[in-house]
């Protein structure tokens, strides 16, 4: 099959065995928890549509697995749990407050990360955070909504957009 034929933006790429196993696996190891069947028939029908689906959709998937950047985000979640902890306590002292002294504002937020992973994982780590949400997002550019002004600096301060940046820094930019 050629780069022709299929439409543009999504590329053919050689399967690698090594995803294709593990796609496998992991569709398997779900077949096995959503079907609760442990008869040779179950499994092995599920063996085989975990390869049918994993095969098929391997060569069209630009996605290409990076162990160490996947290990660099498990280590990122638990950074950001204590965030989201953290802004949680601070918008329900806002909520609780007598006067609600909220002051609602939107906020262009530039970053320098270069890859578009990595601007998508900003975006989501902001609007987890209570206080802020993600509105828009062009490239490098963030429309960010911040009840207040503590939620504004969390954003503008960059903590989050830097730990993002040290997890991203061995990728080939793509922005």
């Amino acid at each position: 099959m050629t780069n022709d034929s299929f439409p543009s933006g999504v590329r053919s790429r050689p399967i690698s065995s090594q995803f294709l196993i593990l796609k496998t696996t992991a569709l398997f190891v779900l077949w096995i928890l959503l079907s609760a069947s442990f008869d040779w028939i179950h499994l092995g029908l599920g063996l085989v549509l975990s390869f049918t689906v994993a095969w098929v959709n391997s060569g069209h998937s630009p996605f290409v697995p990076k162990f160490r950047l996947w290990g660099n985000i498990l280590f990122y979640l638990p950074w950001l749990f204590v965030k989201i902890v953290q802004s949680s306590l601070h918008v329900s002292k806002l909520i609780l407050h007598p006067s609600l002294p909220i002051d609602p504002r939107l906020i262009n937020v530039e970053t320098n990360l270069g890859h578009h992973g990595a601007v998508v994982l900003l975006g989501n780590s902001i609007t987890l955070t209570p206080g802020t949400i993600t509105a828009e997002v062009d490239r490098n550019t963030l429309i960010v909504h911040a009840l207040d002004e503590v939620s504004e600096q969390d954003v503008t301060s960059k903590s989050i957009e830097s730990k993002i940046a040290a997890m991203f820094k061995d990728e080939e930019p793509d922005l």
